[in-house]
């Protein structure tokens, strides 16, 4: 064979067939094979290394984190940068798999996320076991922004309800502004989902009457729109389940073990998975509306009752009972219809025509629960009286062919005259005299007697006459 033909074959230079056919010549086999053949290689990770990854990946501070997660924390915390792939196979040459396996997912049309933040934010509730049996079992209410990704707030509860979304609105609205609007599931705190026959009033209005929730979100102007699936809303429930992976070990990491501590450390989360999984928007401008001046935002995220003010001045919320004072000039608001606001915090107010009357402050230790209100019966309280319209009105120029006479001018509406009674003769001998509206339309006949005012029958000849 030639040196050629042995090049093509072996698929290498003519020079370095030269150099191993020397190598051969001079070593034999054996200097065919590379030199760093069975030498470790300079990029291996230290054996100290991968005995302290080892030996805090089975910690119990990070027991069941999976691969993405664990590098992550030994980079910020411990010091250790490798790369994800790295640290997969020394854990899965250990034996430890990630807990966490990704799937082929299906095809599915996604949604585009909205282009400016504050267009659509999603809110939504977990019901999870976060405190991992250290303390009750809790709920996580939430809303995430659909253009950035980013999380605008969330709080723990007992359970999905109604203060908790108030909350959740207040909180929201007060740190970033009002949005454009709010994309949730059917959930009864959202739209009533009872099959009770409609009342008149919602017949008049041409609408069920709005929970309590999308009544607040009505008085500041956020559409609300109700999802039929739960893919519809999958930013979120995706970031439910990185939330239970990721806060769940920060909640075991911190010792949490009640509600207070569970909302502290959420808290300090937030920020970090913004942070890590927000995205910039397409549009940098922000859609979020500055609150209006004057608005009570504690009040509008409160839960509103309408309800009559008793004889004796007090007005009844189930087993609660406030005291009206008396009003402007020692008024009487008995019997009145008032509205009255139970506050997050347990305070109620009474508000009468948009006027605070009434408080009476809560018990922080007792939960804010939403009542069951009366349908048909819960009429809207007394409205604010509208004031008069003061503006002037303006002068109309009419055409005189418009202007219509006086009466004493016109024949038509001349009153007849009436001759004076007389008792004992003629005037002057034991007659009483004239009564004065007598002798008035005696002057306006002497006096139309001389204008020569013409008759009806002479203005409008009667039917039959030429």
């Amino acid at each position: 064979m030639s040196t050629a033909e042995a090049c093509a074959v072996l698929g290498v230079s003519l020079r370095h067939l030269q150099r191993l056919k020397r190598a051969l010549l001079a070593g034999g086999p054996k200097a065919l094979a590379h030199g760093n053949r069975g030498r470790p290689s300079i990029r291996r990770l230290a054996d100290e290394t991968r005995a302290q990854i080892i030996r805090l990946a089975r910690s119990p501070d990070l027991r069941g984190y999976n691969h993405i997660h664990l590098c992550e924390v030994l980079a910020d915390e411990h010091g250790i940068a490798i790369s994800r792939r790295t640290l997969g196979r020394v854990l899965r040459a250990e034996g430890m798999r990630s807990p966490r396996r990704r799937r082929l997912r299906t095809h599915r049309a996604r949604r585009e996320r909205a282009a400016q933040r504050g267009l659509l934010v999603q809110v939504d509730a977990s019901d999870h076991d976060w405190l991992e049996g250290r303390g009750p079992r809790l709920t996580l209410v939430g809303a995430i922004d659909d253009a950035t990704g980013d999380l605008l707030g969330g709080c723990f509860c007992p359970h999905e309800s109604t203060a908790a979304y108030l909350t959740l609105l207040r909180d929201t609205v007060r740190t970033h502004g009002i949005p454009a609007a709010w994309y949730s599931d059917r959930h009864s705190c959202f739209v009533r989902n009872d099959k009770e026959p409609w009342t008149l009033a919602e017949h008049l209005a041409h609408r069920r009457e709005p929970t309590q929730v999308a009544r607040a979100l009505e008085q500041l102007g956020i559409q609300l729109i109700l999802a039929h699936s739960p893919q519809a809303k999958g930013r979120i429930e995706r970031c439910w389940g990185t939330l239970q992976d990721r806060l769940v070990k920060a909640l075991r990491r911190a010792h949490a073990c009640t509600i207070e501590d569970a909302n502290a450390v959420l808290a300090l989360h937030l920020p970090r998975h913004n942070a890590r999984f927000g995205v910039p928007p397409v549009d940098r401008a922000d859609a979020h509306r500055p609150l209006p001046r004057g608005l009570d935002l504690d009040g509008v995220c409160s839960l509103h009752y309408v309800r009559t003010i008793a004889n004796d001045n007090t007005v009844r919320l189930e087993e609660r009972r406030v005291q009206v004072p008396p009003g402007p000039r020692r008024r009487s608001y008995a019997r009145c219809k008032v509205e009255v606001q139970e506050r997050l915090d347990g305070e109620l107010v009474v508000v009468y025509q948009d006027r605070i009357i009434a408080r009476q402050p809560g018990d922080p230790s007792v939960p804010v629960r939403a009542r069951q209100r009366h349908r048909g019966r819960e009429l809207p309280a007394d409205p604010r009286p509208a004031r008069p319209h003061t503006e002037p009105i303006a002068d109309v120029d009419l055409s005189p062919d418009l202007l219509i006479p006086l009466v004493t001018e016109h024949p038509w509406r001349r009153a007849p005259l009436l001759a004076p009674k007389q008792k004992n003769g003629p005037l002057g001998q034991g007659a009483h005299r004239a009564e004065p509206g007598v002798a008035r339309l005696r002057q306006r006949q002497r006096a139309e007697a001389r204008l020569s005012i013409p008759s009806k029958q002479a203005i409008i000849p009667p039917p039959g006459s030429k």
